[in-house]
């Protein structure tokens, strides 16, 4: 990849490019967005946002989960992109440990039915024990299913609440969080100012029609800012680091 900003010669590997000094706040963790967009602002493409990648933005994606304790996704995006367990290359867990971090970190699915396939290999295969995020007000058959396959933190009233959500998982040590999506749980965390670092993907493509993008159903009160700390080239994509402003 050619880094572009700050300007340097020097060509980075995805590792590189994925480095940084993560400090959560006090009361959660580091919650770090990573989206893909085409040049027109679409984050999905047939109700996946797989079909807008390429080899170098596949290779960022795991070398960011690399950097994670704990990935958070909305259900629906389990369902829609067919999530497996976290598997990281022996590399990244030999990287991972010698930061001091579980060797496989946990995939927390966020889900407001508890719908869930308890037999899909999210699950039965998973290394690392999934965690269930939901709301108390939830079906207790299913919250009692939940329980038998994952950690679960369910709070809040008839909607997650997702800002005590994020300090429980502080509280278990989980100082980055990873953000995966889709666009409208990333609406709601942004809508609540939870979101720190967006790293954010220009796919070299035109989608057209009425896109969704990487927020959905937010109506800000204010337009917030980031700032921009870092960009790569590889293949005419660009790989966008922006952190909240100020």
């Amino acid at each position: 990849m050619r880094r572009l900003l700050p300007p340097s010669e020097k060509h980075v590997d995805a590792a590189e490019a994925v480095a940084a000094d993560r400090t959560p706040p006090d009361d959660r963790p580091w919650v770090l967005l990573n989206m893909i967009a085409s040049v027109d602002g679409a984050a999905v493409v047939e109700g996946k946002s797989g079909g807008l990648g390429s080899d170098a933005d596949r290779e960022v994606f795991h070398q960011l989960r690399g950097v994670a304790d704990v990935i958070l996704v909305a259900a629906g995006t389990v369902r829609a992109e067919g999530y497996g367990p976290a598997r990281p290359r022996a590399e990244v867990r030999a990287a991972r440990v010698s930061r001091g971090q579980a060797e496989v970190p946990p995939i927390a699915v966020i889900t407001g039915s508890v719908n869930l396939d308890w037999s899909a290999p999210f699950f039965t295969d998973a290394e690392s024990r999934p965690i269930v995020i939901t709301t108390p007000e939830a079906d207790e058959e299913r919250l009692a299913q939940a329980r038998k396959h994952a950690d679960v933190i369910a709070l809040g009233g008839r909607r997650i609440d997702f800002a005590a959500a994020l300090g429980q998982l502080r509280a278990r040590g989980h100082e980055v969080a990873l953000l995966e999506g889709g666009p409208s749980i990333n609406g709601i965390l942004y809508g609540l100012d939870l979101i720190d670092e967006l790293n954010l993907t220009i796919a070299p493509s035109l989608v057209g029609g009425d896109p969704i993008g990487i927020l959905r159903g937010v109506a800000l009160p204010e337009r917030r800012g980031l700032r921009l700390l870092q960009v790569l080239e590889q293949d005419s994509y660009l790989f966008l680091r922006y952190v909240r402003w100020p």
